[in-house]
């Protein structure tokens, strides 16, 4: 007799957390996206089997979930970060550079010994 368990888990990013869980499966899982959740079945031959691959399962869910929040987050900064450099303030090229700037007296040597 098989032992089965399904677990769903809502997502918000559903699509990228079950793209990295997906290598992990046995040939006794299957995980699909539906809507906004992941939905894994997980068969074993015994109660012991199912319950470590379903620990298994859990604890890799979670970190794929943390990676892509983390990421998110990263992404949602680096736009943060990117219009604060397109502020005018702080654009060096906004200024045009004055041609009291610039050193005419220098001389190179492009000679080599």
């Amino acid at each position: 007799m098989s032992r089965r368990a399904r677990l769903r888990t809502e997502s918000t990013h559903a699509g990228v957390v079950a793209a990295a869980l997906v290598p992990d499966n046995t040939p006794e899982m299957e995980t699909v996206v539906a809507d906004d959740a992941i939905e894994t079945t997980i068969a074993r031959e015994t109660t012991g089997g199912l319950r470590t691959t379903v620990d298994d399962y859990v604890v890799n869910l979670s970190v794929a979930e943390r990676v892509a929040q983390a990421a998110e987050q990263r992404a949602a900064d680096r736009g943060i970060d990117h219009e604060a450099d397109r502020a005018t303030e702080h654009r060096a090229t906004d200024q045009p550079r004055s041609t009291d700037d610039v050193d005419d007296t220098q001389t190179t040597n492009d000679t080599n010994p």
